[in-house]
């Protein structure tokens, strides 16, 4: 078996929070070396943002809640105080041996430690230094301050997510986990890899790599920004309906309700013959796509009632015999239960010192040659101090000093 995609590779950490460390463990799971720095004491912001926390197996309170383990596995931890002088030297000397150093602090806000890429760039020129931020390194908002939430009220996500107009509970509609981190968590590790490929194809030229929120939620919105950009119209919130193929929805059975997409007009045809109204085909006003985008609102209220005639699984049984797409509704729970998810191994088992099987989401790519086998667990803090700062340098005795001094 070959070794990992990124094997050899070392990587700085300095992120926080989600999207950052999202990135960071992705390159971890590649097989990376990512040594993450956190807040001697509190560490990652993260680990504050509430329960549910592993319990302890002494009883006691503990900063190892599931907002950090969700993005933090396969790392390294290792405490540094960053605002004082020996920790800042601790920070160079370590991203003299690095191939990426990563940073989510707001603009401007490293240079007066003397860690920001130009005076990294000064002790690595090879360096990938990639900065990860809620509205990028440059224009009037980069001082800002930036969160998931924010983000997909400004990048314009809100303004087409949520139910109909004339609907109850009408209005923009913030989507449920937090995308535009996950997405610009995405963007940064292309951004990354990238980076590093023309570092090697071009003779160890490093650079430093943009990557913010806002641009990056404002580029997701793909064809429905299009829509804007080619007639000046914001398209309105659809609730479940689909936006290409028609009819799309949620529609609610017997027992519960599920959700269809019709993405073509054999699919329309067959979809309307395991209804029981084959006529709908050849109904005029239904008879290609775009007619019944034009006619939306008929369409789906005669689906609506044609599937309240039977249940849940009557109805996909049926849908995917006919080779239409369509799928239930699931919770988590049944998300998990699901035999193609557990066939896929999205939930993987990991040894934690609170917890000897901790689940956790595997990596979503799948390689033929060069598998992401190993899940080690997110690590407690600053419990690889000792072993990474002794890399360069310092032993038992100089780190207990500085852990005195509350550097590290």
């Amino acid at each position: 078996m070959s070794a990992l995609p990124l094997q050899g590779i070392k990587i700085l950490d300095l992120t926080r929070v989600l999207a950052g460390p999202l990135s960071a463990q992705m390159l971890g799971d590649l097989g990376a070396e990512v040594i993450k720095i956190e807040r001697p004491g509190g560490g990652d912001d993260a680990r504050a943002f509430g329960p549910p926390y592993l319990k302890d197996p002494e009883g006691k309170a503990n900063n190892n809640n599931s907002f950090y383990l969700c993005a933090n596995r396969n790392k390294k931890s290792v405490t540094v105080n960053i605002a004082s002088p020996e920790g800042q030297d601790i920070i160079r000397e370590l991203a003299k041996s690095c191939d990426v150093m990563m940073e989510n602090y707001k603009v401007g806000d490293l240079k007066r430690y003397r860690l920001d890429y130009e005076s990294i760039k000064a002790i690595n020129p090879g360096i990938i230094y990639c900065s990860v931020t809620g509205f990028g390194q440059t224009g009037p908002y980069a001082p800002r301050a930036g969160y998931d939430a924010i983000l997909q009220a400004m990048g314009g996500l809100m303004s087409v997510t949520g139910h109909i107009d004339g609907e109850p509970g009408e209005g923009p509609m913030k989507v449920g986990p937090s995308i535009v981190d996950y997405m610009t968590g995405m963007n940064t590790s292309i951004g990354i890899l990238s980076a590093l490929f023309h570092r090697k194809a071009n003779g160890g030229e490093g650079q430093h790599v943009d990557v913010c929120l806002f641009d990056t939620v404002i580029a997701s919105l793909s064809h429905w920004l299009q829509i804007y950009l080619v007639n000046g119209v914001t398209p309105p919130r659809r609730g479940t309906w689909g936006n290409g193929g028609m009819p799309a929805g949620v529609f609610r059975c017997t027992d519960g309700e599920l959700m269809l997409v019709v993405g073509n007009d054999g699919q329309f045809a067959r979809t309307c013959a395991v209804l029981g109204a084959p006529e709908l085909a050849t109904d005029a006003r239904f008879l290609k796509n775009n007619d019944r985008v034009v006619h939306g609102k008929e369409i789906m209220a005669i689906f609506a009632g044609l599937f309240l005639k039977k249940p849940v699984a009557y109805w996909l049984d049926e849908l995917e015999k006919a080779g239409v797409p369509s799928g239930p509704i699931n919770n988590f729970e049944q998300v998990f239960s699901d035999p193609h998810v557990q066939s896929r191994g999205m939930r993987v088992k990991v040894e934690h010192p609170f917890e000897p099987e901790l689940s956790l989401i595997r990596n979503a790519i799948t390689f033929s040659g060069t598998p992401v086998k190993e899940y080690r667990a997110p690590p407690l803090l600053g419990e690889h101090t000792k072993e990474v700062l002794a890399t360069i340098g310092y032993d038992d005795a100089r780190v207990e000093a500085l852990k005195a001094q509350k550097i590290v």
